[in-house]
């Protein structure tokens, strides 16, 4: 069996093309399959809209979560939930096409993969293009996985490979690089990503910059090597200025002033708040972490045997 996840959030324009297309699209290669749509608290009528879909095609699923928890919470309900030998996570705005999931599928069942994920080669649309580009080079360096660089969650993996995933139960999630670290033999298609068919892009770049610092404090300790870097730069500079100082004095060369004073005050403040910063956003993932909360919670499944 094969299962396709798709979270949408206020996606009622696509709602149709979406599902004609993903149906078409995994019919190409099997007849035994669901597609699990996510309902991420839409607020417009996506559900309604997934609703109405449904009752033409019955292999599809609606998971309606309780409110908007996120796109990775939604991704994470899909594959809990999801039945399928072969597993597949696609965005639900059409930027990743459908389309490839034949060849991701062959690449697994005929090529011995585990995972496959598609890699950007390129992306059509000037949105956010250079932000995003530049967020997957810098997790490409300061978190040591290359194979990361331009792959989102657009993938497909099979039963094993689920298995272990599912089994990371951090609620701060980044999935590609958790798909990542679970290890497996992993591939990789690359494409042209589309630009949005319509609607408005929900993601914006403040929740660009918030999923990059998920990824960066997740996987690295990037930011603890930069505290380390500008705390021994920091030691030596005003080691050097105190030995000037100190020379300063003892031969009266000329007479100190405030400017010194405040600015290495301003200097050691600057590098004492920075440190505090790297430490709260670490010791703020361990709170989130020790409440245990739920990722997510499901308002209504509506399965084979919901009318």
């Amino acid at each position: 069996m094969f299962s396709l996840i798709i979270p949408v959030y206020n996606e009622e324009d696509m709602i149709d093309e979406l599902a004609a297309r993903s149906i078409k699209a995994v019919e190409s290669f099997t007849s035994n399959y669901e597609i699990l749509f996510i309902n991420d608290g839409s607020t417009d009528s996506t559900l309604s809209k997934l609703i109405e879909v449904r009752k033409y095609h019955s292999r599809i699923k609606i998971v309606d979560l309780s409110k908007n928890f996120g796109h990775q919470a939604a991704f994470t309900a899909g594959l809990e939930m999801a039945l399928g030998n072969f597993v597949a996570m696609m965005d639900g705005d059409l930027q990743d096409p459908p389309e490839l999931l034949a060849e991701m599928h062959r690449m697994i069942s005929q090529e011995g993969f585990d995972i496959v994920s598609g890699k950007r080669k390129g992306r059509k649309g000037k949105r956010l293009r250079l932000a995003t580009n530049l967020f997957h080079i810098f997790f490409k360096h300061i978190a040591g996985i290359d194979e990361m660089e331009n792959s989102g969650n657009f993938s497909m993996m099979n039963r094993a490979s689920v298995n272990a995933l599912v089994q990371m139960k951090e609620s701060i999630r980044y999935l590609p690089g958790m798909r990542s670290f679970i290890g497996f033999k992993q591939g990789y298609i690359e494409y042209m990503r589309d630009d949005r068919m319509s609607g408005e892009p929900k993601m914006t770049l403040g929740k660009l910059i918030v999923l990059g610092a998920d990824a960066i404090f997740s996987f690295s300790k990037f930011p603890i090597k930069v505290c380390l870097f500008l705390g021994t730069i920091g030691t030596i500079v005003f080691f050097i200025a105190g030995m000037y100082a100190l020379v300063d004095k003892l031969f009266g060369w000329s007479v100190l002033g405030w400017s010194s004073t405040v600015l290495s005050i301003y200097f050691l403040g600057s590098i004492q708040l920075i440190f505090l910063g790297v430490v709260g956003e670490y010791v703020y993932r361990i709170y989130k972490e020790s409440q245990n909360r739920p990722i997510y919670l499901v308002k209504k499944f509506y399965d084979a045997e919901t009318e």
